[in-house]
């Protein structure tokens, strides 16, 4: 089992996502964020169903950084109750999940080794 984790957030299909995502990749809380534009959320919330458009954000990131970037998604985030869901990474690419882990220095790493 890796450290690595995938968490996922939802955000209006108005809001600038990608400055949300580069804010976080900025801060050093994620290595890696995917932003699907297009998603169509329908859930309960006040008494009543309801459908949004909305834009999903794949952050990938590790169990170490989780509980920082929650508090930041939490922060900069639209919404009074913003979906933050981890998932663990079960395997994977072992040089990607160790980029996750090790971030641009892995990268240095493998180009001196060319």
């Amino acid at each position: 089992m890796s450290d690595a984790v995938v968490a996922l957030t939802t955000v209006d299909a108005g809001f600038d996502a990608s400055r949300m995502a580069k804010t976080l990749v900025e801060r050093g809380l994620a290595s890696c964020i995917n932003i699907v534009p297009g998603v169509t959320s329908v859930y309960r919330w006040e008494g009543q169903i309801k459908s949004d458009a909305e834009q999903q954000l794949i952050i990938k990131t590790t169990e170490a950084r989780v509980d920082a970037l929650s508090a930041a998604i939490h922060e900069l985030h639209p919404y009074d109750i913003p979906e933050f869901i981890v998932l663990p990474i079960i395997g994977g690419s072992e040089k990607y999940l160790r980029y996750l882990r090790q971030g641009e220095d892995y990268l240095k790493s493998l180009k001196e080794l060319e």
